[in-house]
């Protein structure tokens, strides 16, 4: 039974560009919930002490949980889903009287938006940018419907590690690969992908002018899917226009992993439209 009056927190090192805070507070206001959604920094050598402290209130509903986060957080929980599990991240947390419990919406949001971008993933090649926690939720699902995945990195061994992991999964039906984010390996897996997917905060707000690959290694004919969302138009999203790519930014994926939070928070449907609006408005308008 959800309380009368609740917070949801993002826990986060930094939080500032987040715009859960807008999209979460619009929801309870539309369905009349006097709950409220803030953002707390959590440096990482705090985090243990916030999870056993804080997050277990009994006025806290719960928390989403990103960057540095949401691989650490694991070992912080009474009980995790076993599909988080399977991951190996959370960015969900439901306070169940004191019991704190961990989900991941991150995959399954991502996986809503890249097939309404996309449509069909069967037979696709993808390359990923990025070993973190979004990584591991987005390269989790992917490799249960893909031909091909390779996995970009700045550590070449965080890469490696998680194409095993990902490879271990009994559900695997791609064939998982890592490389390094040299110019010569990116290019190498970017002539057979289909589509690459930048899971790093590289184009982050306020370092709107950087991205995580070079211009010219970008194609006609390449799905270029951004998960960052703020700003909507990444320059990784700019120059793959320029390059006649087709684009998607990451407001989608926010907005519907957000949504199954909001579900798991409240037991109740969450205001999809209203909440993508809200966040559309804050950041300028245009979609994403």
């Amino acid at each position: 039974m959800v309380s009368d009056m609740g917070v949801c927190y993002l826990l986060g090192y930094p939080v500032g560009h987040s715009m859960s805070a807008v999209m979460h507070n619009a929801a309870f206001r539309e369905l009349s919930l006097e709950h409220r959604y803030e953002l707390l920094p959590v440096r990482p050598g705090d985090l243990a002490s916030v999870v056993s402290g804080r997050m277990r209130d009994p006025d806290v509903l719960g928390a989403n949980v990103t960057i540095p986060h949401k691989v650490a957080v694991l070992g912080l929980l009474d009980w995790v889903e076993p599909e988080a599990s399977r991951i190996g991240a959370v960015n969900t947390l439901v306070n169940d009287g004191g019991v704190l419990k961990g989900h991941n919406t991150d995959g399954m949001g991502a996986m809503r938006a890249l097939l309404e971008a996309h449509e069909e993933l069967r037979g696709s090649r993808v390359l990923l940018l990025g070993a973190g926690g979004a990584a591991r939720a987005i390269g989790y699902h992917l490799t249960k419907n893909v031909e091909a995945l390779i996995i970009a990195n700045r550590t070449l061994q965080r890469a490696v590690e998680l194409a095993e992991d990902l490879s271990s999964n009994t559900e695997c039906v791609a064939s998982v690969e890592a490389c390094s984010l040299t110019t010569g390996d990116l290019k190498t897996a970017l002539k057979e992908a289909d589509i690459l997917i930048n899971t790093t905060s590289v184009g982050m707000a306020p370092h709107v002018d950087e991205s995580p690959i070079c211009a010219d290694l970008l194609s006609p004919g390449l799905l270029v899917f951004d998960a960052v969302y703020n700003p909507m138009r990444t320059k990784l999203l700019r120059d793959a226009e320029e390059a006649g790519a087709r684009t998607l930014g990451g407001l989608r994926m926010l907005v519907y992993q957000g949504a199954a939070a909001f579900e798991l928070w409240t037991g109740l449907r969450a205001p999809e439209a209203l909440m993508l609006r809200h966040v559309e408005e804050h950041l300028g308008g245009g979609g994403s």
